[in-house]
């Protein structure tokens, strides 16, 4: 079971970026699915979700209307479109996967199974 996130790079203030969560070995689809990030000398922060039913999605308040989460059945793919970014978001994100409900709509439990490798954003004022 392996977890491939992609996606990041350098972007300025104000652009977009869109990460890929991509799975080996299992289908996404069963899994909740959440992106995590990591800023320098900061502790790793749960920005987004998505449920394994019911649709439900969840953002941390500092991205809430800025970044979309989507998965793509037929990529075995969960997407973060990131919008609006700014310096703030940079860091090191992580995507995570759990055959476990992990993600409500008011509650985003951080305890993932699986974890990929992270791919860095950085964002420049």
């Amino acid at each position: 079971v392996q977890l491939q996130a992609s996606g990041g790079g350098l972007v300025q203030a104000g652009g977009s970026l869109r990460l890929s969560c991509s799975s080996s070995g299992f289908t996404l689809d069963s899994y909740a699915v959440g992106w995590f990030r990591q800023a320098p000398g900061k502790e790793r922060e749960g920005v987004s979700c998505i449920s394994i039913k019911y649709n439900v999605d969840y953002y941390a308040d500092s991205v809430r209307d800025r970044f979309t989460i989507a998965r793509d059945s037929a990529e075995n793919t969960v997407y973060l479109q990131m919008n609006s970014l700014r310096p703030e978001d940079t860091a090191v994100y992580y995507c995570a996967a759990d055959p476990w409900e992990k993600c409500f709509s008011g509650r985003f439990f951080q305890d993932y199974e699986y974890w990929g490798q992270g791919t860095l954003v950085t964002v420049s004022s």
